[in-house]
């Protein structure tokens, strides 16, 4: 697997730090405000590659921090006349029902900024004993210039950073790129050596990532406006504690724009998960972000969503059709070795190129469509098994549960002593395999031109809330 690497700008083979072990960390939400389209690109992206490692058989470790202390928390709590606290658990609560709603899979780590001060505090002494910081009137910051390889993520020379660097100006700092490790707060801190105060914003990852994964850990990922100042400054804060190398793969994704601007809260050209979720369906809203290259901007338009939504319909078409022939014995993960499960994997393996393995995904579609339609009944398990697995890869909710196994023979045994026209082996089949045999009987009537047993059929299954709909490559059914 080869993945652009933001640090060398170049395609590099993936090879873990630890054997089978991989650690990911990914910089995580600060939860004052509603999650917006821009957030589920990157959660969604990450999503897709923690998922496509497990599945390649890597052991993942994947962390994902929770910012809960923030100026912009405390802002938003004083205009509402709440605690820091009540803020922070609101919208934490809203993004991850959000990403719930998403099927974006809970990292296997997800810290709190608030617990793990200690930890920071930690990292910070040592940046001070060192001589990489220093403490001012209270506050803490750390000197840019002393380490010599800042600005190797951004590739800019510190006189360019100087100019368009996001910080605050002090007459306290030492030097203009100087930024803060901690923040002197009275009203809002936390005790330290230095003042009662709060961390700044870098030391925050750096100090979750160390606790939580390592020293050195194998990816760190995040959207490309975190590049500079934030991911640039945590290498240098990181490494120059730790005396190690900090990460080996940085991975960053695009932007959505809006009218070619990048959504985001500053410039209230945002749409909300839950504003979209009211419109679009999660596998939706999915296939749109999933069907462009992770590194480059995408366009957010209802032409684009509204041929991401005929996407997915397509797929789930073919979902319900083939799910007879295997759901009695398929396991996610498992797939026979086919050209496709081939094409789909040197896609991924391509820097996570989820544009060609969605291409992928059709053309098994077309292919199970036609299998479903020659009735190849072998092909059809083989290549429906290979379907399920890919789109569950890829993190798209398939709804198995709709109706069970148990529920739909539950339905079924009631009138089952109304269709005389099945044998009394017929009779004993369960669930799906039952489901399969029905739709055979009443294809093979409409062949027959025995309409009085077709519309029987399909009136007692309407009878129990299951129906059907007939189509020129077959039959398919799906609880009313």
């Amino acid at each position: 697997m080869k993945l652009n690497n933001t640090l060398t700008n170049q395609l590099e083979e993936f090879i873990p730090i630890d054997g089978n072990k991989v650690t990911m960390y990914v910089c995580g939400p600060t939860v004052y405000d509603y999650p917006h389209l821009g957030h589920a690109r990157c959660y969604i992206t990450w999503d897709v590659l923690y998922r496509y490692l497990k599945f390649l058989g890597y052991n993942v470790t994947y962390c994902r921090n929770v910012t809960d202390v923030d100026d912009k928390i405390l802002k938003k709590a004083k205009e509402e006349n709440t605690t820091a606290e009540v803020i922070a658990k609101r919208y934490y609560d809203i993004f991850s029902n959000d990403m719930e709603r998403l099927n974006v899979l809970k990292p296997d780590i997800e810290p709190f900024a608030t617990k793990t001060i200690d930890e920071m505090i930690s990292i910070i002494k040592d940046l001070i004993d060192s001589g990489y910081a220093y403490e001012a009137e209270g506050d803490v910051y750390f000197r840019v210039k002393k380490y010599k390889e800042y600005g190797k993520l951004s590739k800019q020379p510190i006189e360019d950073l100087v100019a368009g660097a996001r910080v605050e100006t002090s007459s306290i700092k030492e030097d203009v790129l100087d930024f803060a490790l901690w923040k002197k707060d009275e009203e809002f801190g936390y005790p330290s050596p230095w003042s009662k105060g709060r961390p700044g914003w870098h030391i925050e990852c750096s100090a979750m990532a160390r606790k939580y994964l390592a020293k050195h850990i194998d990816i760190h990922a995040g959207g490309a406006d975190l590049i500079f100042p934030h991911h640039e400054n945590e290498i240098a804060q990181s490494e120059c504690a730790n005396g190690c190398k900090f990460v080996n793969y940085w991975l960053h994704n695009g932007f959505v724009t809006i009218n070619e601007e990048k959504m985001s809260k500053s410039l209230k050209n945002f749409v909300t998960i839950d504003d979209l979720l009211k419109s679009y369906d999660a596998n939706t809203i999915r296939l749109f972000i999933l069907t462009n290259n992770y590194r480059m901007p995408v366009e957010f338009s209802a032409a684009a969503l509204e041929g991401a939504k005929a996407g997915w319909k397509r797929i789930q078409t073919a979902l319900n059709r083939v799910k007879p022939y295997i759901m009695d014995e398929y396991i996610y993960e498992r797939a026979f070795q086919t050209n496709e499960l081939g094409s789909f994997t040197r896609a991924m393996n391509d820097d996570l190129n989820t544009s060609k393995a969605m291409a992928t995904i059709f053309r098994v579609v077309v292919i199970t469509n036609r299998l479903l339609s020659d009735k190849y009944v072998s092909q059809i398990k083989k290549y429906g098994e290979l379907l399920y697995t890919l789109v569950n890869v890829m993190g798209f909710k398939v709804d198995d549960e709709k109706i069970s196994e148990d529920e739909l023979q539950n339905r079924l045994s009631t009138i089952v002593p109304e269709m005389e026209f099945l044998s009394d082996d017929d009779k004993l089949l369960k669930g799906y395999a039952l489901m399969k045999k029905i739709i055979e009987y009443r294809n093979n009537a409409r062949q027959l031109k025995d309409w009085e047993i077709a519309d029987k059929i399909r009136n007692l299954l309407d009878g129990v809330n299951i129906i059907l709909k007939d189509a020129k490559d077959g039959t398919v059914w799906e609880e009313k």
